[in-house]
């Protein structure tokens, strides 16, 4: 059986909206400038420098003119951009491993690889932990993703806004990216779950259960204002420690 090959995802084609009007322009999320570049293109850089990931896919929408197609050609051969994001995180990934397979042909055993997707807006994320996710997992048919054990004390809101309850946290984690799966899995599993928020969720809707593999909390997904400064900060501290 040839050896599986392992292709990174990235779906793009959100504006971003809970970010609101961070940089004085309506550009997408994904484009806003940090630490000197488009944020999307620390997560590209990091997933183009891992030795293991032999192509890294990112999702656009068909109509994306912010693409700093210039800027990104210094990344690599690796990367490849396709323009079929859809009107959700989850159309956007199906639609992305169905095209990915149509470009890569007869390269690669595509439906037993394994597909790494990642958050646009989770720039800090590092060679190493991919490296740590791709070990983890291994040849576990369940796939896996990166995550977090939840620390702090949980509280569900009624329609107030007022506690209504503390929820224990004793086993809950918080999900992070890459969230790693084989191809045709994934596939299958966002065909049968198209609702689901992430990869994960799709897959256990097959009635299969992911590995956690723990992380840390620098693999932050920003989402608002405040969480740009917190990645500049983490993106500028690496580089001089």
């Amino acid at each position: 059986m040839t050896k599986s090959s392992y292709h990174a995802l990235v779906p793009a084609a959100g504006s971003g909206s809970r970010m609101g009007a961070v940089s004085g322009r309506d550009v997408p999320k994904q484009y806003l400038p940090l630490a000197g570049q488009p944020m999307i293109r620390h997560a590209l850089a990091t997933l183009c420098a891992t030795p293991a990931i032999a192509h890294v896919f990112v999702v656009l929408a068909p109509d994306d003119a912010h693409w700093p197609a210039a800027r990104m050609a210094a990344l690599g051969p690796k990367l490849h951009v396709l323009r079929c994001g859809g009107d959700t995180r989850a159309n956007s990934v199906a639609n992305g491993l169905r095209a990915m397979a149509a470009e890569l042909g007869d390269q690669v055993e595509i439906g037993n690889d394994w597909v790494l997707v990642h958050d646009a807006a989770r720039p800090c994320l590092t060679v190493a932990m991919v490296e740590n996710l791709i070990a983890e997992v291994g040849e576990d048919d369940a796939g896996g993703l990166l995550a977090v054990p939840v620390a702090d004390t949980l509280k569900r809101a009624d329609e107030d806004g007022r506690v209504r309850q503390t929820v224990s946290r004793d086993g809950l984690w918080q999900a992070q990216t890459p969230q790693m799966f084989r191809h045709r899995t994934l596939l299958a599993a966002l065909d049968l779950a198209p609702q689901v928020t992430d990869e994960a969720g799709a897959i256990e809707a097959l009635g299969l259960s992911p590995r956690l593999v723990a992380a840390d909390v620098s693999n932050l997904k920003v989402t608002y204002p405040l969480d740009l400064q917190l990645a500049a900060w983490i993106l500028e501290n690496r580089k001089t420690t």
